[in-house]
């Protein structure tokens, strides 16, 4: 039986956008509005997508990173 993916306790903050989602690979997401900060859950491993929302009501984003959960800071 293989080993589960260990559990990071990671942090992002939004200082450039007026929104920004975090989206996980099993689809869930976290808003994180400009001038904030959230701490999260992820597996080690795991692919996150950081996307920005200029407009809410178009919701319409745009791809500005896709990154490996242990390359955001520690929460």
């Amino acid at each position: 039986m293989p080993t589960p993916p260990k559990k990071l306790r990671k942090h992002y903050t939004n200082n450039d956008h007026p929104a920004v989602i975090l989206r996980f690979e099993d689809g869930h997401e976290i808003a994180v509005p400009k001038g904030t900060s959230k701490s999260f859950d992820a597996y080690e491993g795991e692919t996150v997508k950081v996307l920005a929302v200029y407009d809410k009501k178009t919701g319409e984003r745009e791809l500005l990173v896709t990154k490996k959960a242990g390359e955001f800071p520690d929460g």
